[in-house]
């Protein structure tokens, strides 16, 4: 199974507040079978202890350490809010990558990240695509590919 696939990238959405946006971002994990439904809610908690909100428009929303056990494989959803939705006071978030992990398999694509977040016109390209295949690809080059 693929960490991340076009069919896990949703673009131009909108959502009224953060926790419907983490909501979105979980229930795509579960349609696609990398997590049970109660890893939702662990998103949820974990976003109450401590925010997810990493930057330049970005947030990687996951679960809590003991929601591990109800991760069936490593995989990731991209949601995409052209209009920004305030995850903190004054810091909106126009990515919202969800993360579901079993192992180290994410580690590449936080990398890749990283350096989107290093460029804000690379996070800004990919928070106004229309082509999910942008999104999955920049996500999930490997390193010899820079």
């Amino acid at each position: 199974m693929d960490i991340l696939t076009k069919e896990n990238v949703r673009l131009n959405l909108h959502a009224s507040d953060k926790q419907e946006a983490i909501r979105m971002s979980g229930e795509i994990l579960v349609e696609a079978g990398y997590v049970a439904p109660a890893y939702v809610d662990g998103m949820l908690n974990r976003e109450k202890t401590m925010s997810t909100y990493i930057g330049n428009g970005v947030a990687i929303p996951h679960g809590e350490f003991e929601d591990r056990e109800i991760i069936y494989s490593t995989g990731l959803s991209v949601l995409q809010f052209p209009q920004g939705i305030e995850w903190e006071p004054g810091e909106l978030a126009y990515l919202v990558i969800g993360i579901a992990a079993t192992a180290d398999e994410h580690l590449g694509v936080l990398s890749n990240l990283a350096e989107v977040l290093e460029d804000p016109e690379s996070a800004e390209k990919l928070a106004q695509t229309d082509d999910p295949m942008v999104i999955v690809e920049r996500l999930t080059r490997s390193s010899e590919e820079d």
